[in-house]
């Protein structure tokens, strides 16, 4: 029989996790970065999992692939609506709805902004969907705002970008918020 000791299985940290203290960043839209309001921490879950069935009983066995929910990011839009425009040019670049042109220009663009990507000929990247993707962080800050964990996220592209409504029939000052959807690879979590 293996014994334990209760008192060496207390945990040191009795600080609960706030919602609001977090900061998240992207490194292709970096206006985006200043304006978010709320970033979810998506679940994962298994998927292939099988079931054999006994003659007394079925046995359970776990799947063997990871499922990541989508990335979901709230955030303010500023006035020229620069920080929407950011996201929009790079589904725009993405989808390319009216010509290849946008395509290529879009990958011409991160070439641009990325001094170890324009070491890369643009005939060379026209065939390579990754220059388009990007990696984001979510900071996991303490109740005294120092950092205390880092969620790394891989390949990240936007899939959805909700949309924008005006209207003059508002009694209050609202500011307009727009919700985008990441698809990503993997987020990995890092301790700081």
């Amino acid at each position: 029989m293996v014994a334990f000791n209760p008192l060496t299985r207390q945990p040191t940290n009795l600080d609960f996790a706030s919602p609001s203290q977090f900061r998240f960043t992207l490194l292709k839209v970096p206006n985006v970065e200043y304006f978010v309001t709320g970033v979810n921490l998506p679940g994962v879950s298994f998927s292939g999992d099988a079931t054999i069935n006994t003659r007394f009983t079925s046995v359970h066995f776990m799947g063997d692939s990871m499922e990541f929910e989508d990335l979901e990011v709230t955030f303010l839009v500023n006035e020229a609506l620069e920080n929407y425009r950011e996201i929009h040019d790079w589904m725009v670049g993405i989808g390319f709805p009216k010509d290849n042109q946008q395509y290529i220009d879009a990958i011409g663009s991160e070439q641009n902004m990325n001094p170890i990507a324009s070491k890369v000929d643009n005939a060379k990247a026209t065939g390579k969907p990754s220059v388009l993707m990007s990696d984001a962080t979510l900071t996991i800050l303490t109740n005294k705002n120092n950092p205390n964990l880092r969620v790394n996220f891989k390949n990240c592209f936007p899939t959805s970008l909700s949309g924008l409504s005006y209207t003059t029939q508002g009694t209050d000052t609202e500011q307009l918020t727009a919700s985008v959807t990441f698809k990503y690879d993997i987020y990995e979590f890092q301790v700081l």
